[in-house]
């Protein structure tokens, strides 16, 4: 990826910034900034490899600094087998928002870094169509589903009924196909990254696998479902909202407030370089600005 010469300010500024953020998380950082699209896991892999041929440095926790609208979920497959292959310890930091596929995203991590002002999103899978276009799988099956209602109570217009009768069926599984993998991805990767220091309930007793199995299937369908629960494919959802009704357990950054200062400085230079550049992806590591 080429991109133009920072001012020499803005750049001293993010590099040292950067580095006395991976100092005092003692661990590699990687930003990504930008879609989650098809071909952005080569570009992760690159960096990542790159990263490892650092022989002074060499950590086996990666820390994650993530700004998303979302994108496509079979990418984010191919960048956690490259995260897990080169790190014991995997964390996505939320500064501001991680959307959609990027909710999926940071819930295949150990741990989740927010504060008050983060939000994830619910998961709704993006789809190619036949045309090329990339839309909501969930949009369409919410959709699709309430017109088949509407058929069996016999409501249904005629408009409505040409929508239904006209919809493609491969196409429609292609919309639930996606939904599917979704959810099979978040419960396998909350069991074996999230919950994996789950090991007691509060009243001492030990938590099997089959809870944590069913606890994953449970949080995997609530954020899926836009039409009962969050009215909206795009409504954020706060660490509060994930600490109180998901029960997700979420590191609060502003409790470390070292990290906290550290992240609002670089978050600052980073949001107005890439608004100046008006650019839609960016990513940086200590090797590479």
């Amino acid at each position: 990826m080429e991109s133009r010469p920072l001012e020499s300010t803005t750049r001293n500024v993010m590099k040292s910034t950067f580095a006395k953020l991976e100092k005092h998380l003692n661990g590699d950082v990687l930003v990504l900034f930008g879609g989650i699209d098809d071909g952005i896991e080569n570009l992760v892999k690159d960096l990542i490899e790159d990263l490892k041929k650092d022989t002074k440095i060499n950590h086996d926790t990666l820390y994650v600094i993530l700004t998303t609208n979302g994108g496509v979920v079979t990418p984010i497959q191919k960048m956690e087998l490259v995260f897990r292959h080169f790190y014991r310890e995997v964390n996505f930091i939320v500064p501001d928002y991680a959307y959609s596929a990027g909710t999926v995203m940071c819930l295949s991590g150990d741990n989740i870094y927010m504060n008050y002002f983060s939000n994830l999103g619910p998961i709704d899978p993006q789809v190619k169509t036949k045309d090329g276009k990339f839309v909501s799988a969930l949009g369409y099956l919410d959709k699709i589903g309430a017109l088949i209602t509407k058929a069996q109570n016999g409501t249904i217009s005629n408009a409505e009924f040409i929508i239904l009768k006209d919809f493609d069926l491969a196409e429609l599984r292609s919309y639930e196909m996606a939904k599917e993998l979704t959810i099979d991805l978040l419960t396998k990767w909350l069991v074996k990254y999230k919950f994996k220091n789950w090991i007691k309930h509060s009243n001492g007793t030990p938590v099997t696998m089959a809870e944590k199995n069913k606890r994953a299937e449970e949080i995997a369908n609530k954020l899926s479902d836009n039409s009962n629960i969050w009215k909206s494919h795009g409504r954020p959802i706060s660490m509060e909202t994930l600490k109180n009704e998901l029960k997700l357990q979420i590191q609060d950054i502003d409790s470390d407030v070292k990290l906290s200062n550290l992240l609002n400085s670089y978050y600052k230079c980073l949001t107005e370089y890439i608004r100046k550049n008006n650019y839609g992806h960016f990513f940086q590591t200590r090797k590479f600005l």
